[in-house]
């Protein structure tokens, strides 16, 4: 009997010694995020794949909310990485002396708009503001679809289009910063405030007034491109449209923190992500990537949406964004949709 208690410790010894190291080289890795739910696991998966010594342990949110806790946590940070959040807000970080500077493993591969001249963040794809227009209820209030932006002001549209919290919602920003830039500032907040008449609510989520608009419950819905495009190949009476003036848009990107105590880790992890292969995982989610040879435009795809991306300063994107939230919840807040 004690030779075999014996023989059973002596194996659970060996089957310590040989696993044991291997779990204690798993590096953990707090990631923060606006990927959508659904994108996780797949993001995660590959990421744990391609660098077998890193676990992943994502903290997720919308894009306003992260940008905001992250920016709250500036003094004790508690993320490692940031990835799949939008450009603008890592040159948010960025001022406030929260990125890490790093050139990921090539990353000279990658379009020319996709990575900064220092490091600070490194592009991944893109989003675009599109108007998902349901056409079997535009046909019931005698609406055309519009081909301008100014066309949502028609007083037929009132409370029949919806729209993304700026202040919660990449989306949201992205296409208020977009009639900035396109109309000027003044030009801008008029158009805002007749929109605002037509609105019936503003939601915290990019992609939920496209889903309105395709189930019929509003007429419009300024949203994501993909989920346009995902919503009409489902069967959605919807046209995806990029009005003439142009589109707003906003890259997700990854960076590195500051301080992060695991720097080595988090550099592997930005070197995958600047990959061929990785740049393939995004592409099953969005049309616009980072890497050049990589296109997989979906089923309904505006074909004209990448054509009808405004010219974007995201610097000042970045350094406008307190101001302008501020100014636009001053002037819209009371139709936010309840958190």
């Amino acid at each position: 009997m004690l030779a075999r208690f014996a023989a059973l410790a002596l194996a659970v010894a060996m089957s310590t010694a040989v696993v044991g190291p291997s779990y204690a080289q798993k590096t953990k890795l707090t990631v923060y995020t606006a990927l959508e739910n659904d994108q996780l696991r797949p993001f995660k998966d590959a990421i744990e794949t391609a660098v077998p010594d890193v676990e992943v342990e994502w903290v997720r949110d919308s894009t306003g909310v992260i940008t905001a806790r992250f920016l709250a946590e500036k003094d004790n940070p508690k993320a490692d990485m940031v990835m799949g959040l939008a450009a603008s807000s890592l040159l948010a970080f960025k001022g406030a002396g929260l990125a890490e500077p790093y050139q990921p493993k090539g990353v000279d591969a990658l379009k020319a708009g996709f990575k900064s001249t220092d490091g600070s963040w490194t592009g991944q794809d893109a989003y675009l503001g599109v108007i998902c227009f349901n056409t079997a209820e535009a046909a019931k209030i005698g609406v055309t679809a519009p081909k301008s932006w100014k066309d949502l002001l028609d007083a037929k549209y009132r409370d029949k289009i919806v729209m993304p919290h700026p202040a919660s919602s990449g989306t949201g920003y992205l296409t208020v910063w977009a009639w900035i830039q396109t109309m000027g500032e003044a030009e801008a907040w008029k158009f805002m405030d007749g929109l605002h008449e037509n609105v019936a609510v503003y939601t915290h989520s990019g992609s939920a007034p496209c889903v309105q608009a395709a189930k019929g419950e509003r007429v419009a819905g300024i949203s994501l491109d993909m989920r346009g495009a995902k919503e009409k190949t489902s069967g959605a009476p919807l046209e995806v449209i990029s009005p003439a003036e142009g589109i707003g848009w906003d890259m997700e990107a990854l960076m590195i923190v500051k301080g992060t105590k695991n720097l080595a880790a988090a550099k592997k992890v930005a070197d995958w992500a600047v990959t061929k292969e990785a740049n393939e995982l995004y592409s099953k989610f969005y049309a616009v990537v980072a890497h050049p040879d990589v296109k997989n435009l979906p089923k309904n795809y505006p074909a004209d949406a990448e054509a009808k991306m405004a010219k974007v300063d995201f610097e000042k994107m970045a350094a406008a964004r307190t101001g302008v939230l501020a100014e636009w919840s001053k002037r819209y807040e009371s139709k936010a949709a309840k958190k």
